[in-house]
């Protein structure tokens, strides 16, 4: 009885170390060669001078005047935002959340198309707004670069070239994050670097590409690459 056990004990420990080892080893990879301390910048105009280069050449105004995007983020949450009126429809899985951003107390959630109350609700409702909050972020993050809470920094990056630090002091889910936009030629951005709270390395780069024009005219990323991993963002429609 007392081998039995030993033989099953060595056996799941060496399924921990056979699941764990190639993660530890590919974080230990990346943390020594990406992590990077937050770089510090100079506020001013000219930091706000590249902010609005960013916004001129993404059509700002064509992304203000769109008051209902859609969206399905990395095939699992799908989102109906209505601007104009900061309220969200968001599902996943067998659930709905009917969201009032400007009050989610007010928010309504959906089991299979039934709505439910007390505890059931409030954990899908606070549920919805973290999704929400992050899967947004990955399609209209520079659009953000003047939101109430934000920090604009101009850096020099080790290549000589201008890049945008935004700090978000205040709102989402995680205040404090910062990001380092960096830019192709014509300030359409290229990528970010990123140090947030969710992420033990500071300064990993995520690329923002594969450009889409809604119909309202707002430009739009349907893919990220960031390490090994991608994010995709597809059936986007946007209208005035």
């Amino acid at each position: 009885m007392v081998k039995k056990t030993k033989r099953v004990v060595k056996i799941v420990l060496g399924i921990i170390v056979f699941l764990t080892l190639p993660t530890l080893l590919l974080f230990g990879f990346a943390y020594f060669k990406y992590n990077q301390d937050l770089p510090i910048g100079i506020q001013g105009e000219q930091a706000d001078a590249l902010a609005y280069k960013m916004l001129d050449a993404l059509d700002y105004e064509a992304y203000k005047n769109t008051n209902h995007l859609e969206w399905t983020f990395k095939k699992r949450h799908h989102f109906e935002w209505q601007k104009d009126k900061n309220t969200c429809m968001v599902y996943w899985k067998d659930f709905k959340v009917d969201l009032d951003l400007n009050n989610p107390t007010e928010s309504k959630a959906y089991v299979h198309s039934f709505r439910v109350h007390d505890e059931k609700a409030d954990e899908l409702i606070k549920d919805a707004l973290v999704f929400f909050n992050n899967d947004s972020f990955w399609l209209v993050a520079p659009y953000k670069v003047f939101d109430e809470g934000t920090i604009r920094s101009l850096v020099t990056t080790e290549n000589g070239e201008e890049a945008l630090l935004v700090t978000y002091t205040s709102g989402g889910t995680t205040p404090g994050d910062s990001y380092l936009w960096l830019f192709k030629d014509n300030g359409k951005p290229k990528s970010f670097r990123m140090w947030v709270d969710i992420l033990p390395i500071g300064g990993l780069e995520a690329s923002w590409s594969n450009w889409t024009t809604t119909e309202s005219g707002a430009k739009l990323p349907t893919f990220h690459k960031m390490l090994l991993f991608g994010l995709e963002i597809d059936n986007i429609i946007g209208r005035e």
